[in-house]
């Protein structure tokens, strides 16, 4: 069982619902509801791994990395994937994604953001920042991926996020409201509800 934090105004999957299928991905669950009018009706939802991403800062810099895969060729964005089920924790799993896609470990992390992307899906997105670290290995993508790293100053990784480049525009909220690193690593952590995840 994981304990996750989400946000409060999360829609979750009901502890009644049942699942109908289990895809590579996505799981389709379908529970009875009742209307206000007190007729019954299927509600229908589905659940897929959360996702984790981490804004690495180096220095005064931060990394960004052009990943490539073969089914949507390039695109930019901060390192991070998908949360495992032999993952313990979400932060867990967003250290192994920098890792495995920087090879920088980091001795510094705080919670930035969480959101639900769709409303009828149970997924959601947690955005991390990473610092005090250094770079032990290369990048060690997954035969799916091709990795290049950058290390970019936050005003160009500012441009890039205004600019929607990549998954990047998922932390402008976030990279406008500051001038420096400094400020990035000073902001608030994230605080939502307590979620205890169950096994499907």
């Amino acid at each position: 069982k994981m304990q996750k934090i989400v946000p409060v105004n999360s829609i979750l999957i009901p502890t009644q619902a049942s699942l109908m299928f289990k895809g590579v991905i996505y799981d389709t669950y379908q529970w009875k509801q009742q209307l206000f009018d007190g007729s019954h009706t299927t509600f229908e939802m589905l659940r897929r791994p959360d996702t984790v991403t981490t804004i690495c800062v180096v220095g005064d810099k931060i990394i960004v990395i052009n990943d490539e895969q073969p089914h949507r060729g390039h695109r930019l964005g901060f390192p991070g994937g998908r949360v495992n089920e032999t993952d313990p924790d979400v932060v867990s799993a967003a250290k192994r994604e920098v890792l495995e896609e920087t090879g920088y470990e980091f001795n510094q992390w705080k919670l930035l953001k969480v959101w639900q992307p769709q409303r009828k899906i149970e997924w959601f997105i947690y955005l991390f920042v990473a610092w005090d670290g250094k770079q032990d290995s290369g990048p060690k993508p997954d035969g799916g991926e091709k990795i290049l790293l950058e290390l970019l100053p936050l005003e160009d990784v500012q441009d890039l996020a205004t600019n929607k480049k990549g998954v990047l525009g998922e932390s402008e909220e976030i990279l406008s409201s500051i001038t420096n690193v400094d400020e990035l690593i000073a902001l608030p952590e994230f605080e939502g509800k307590l979620f205890n995840l169950t096994a499907s």
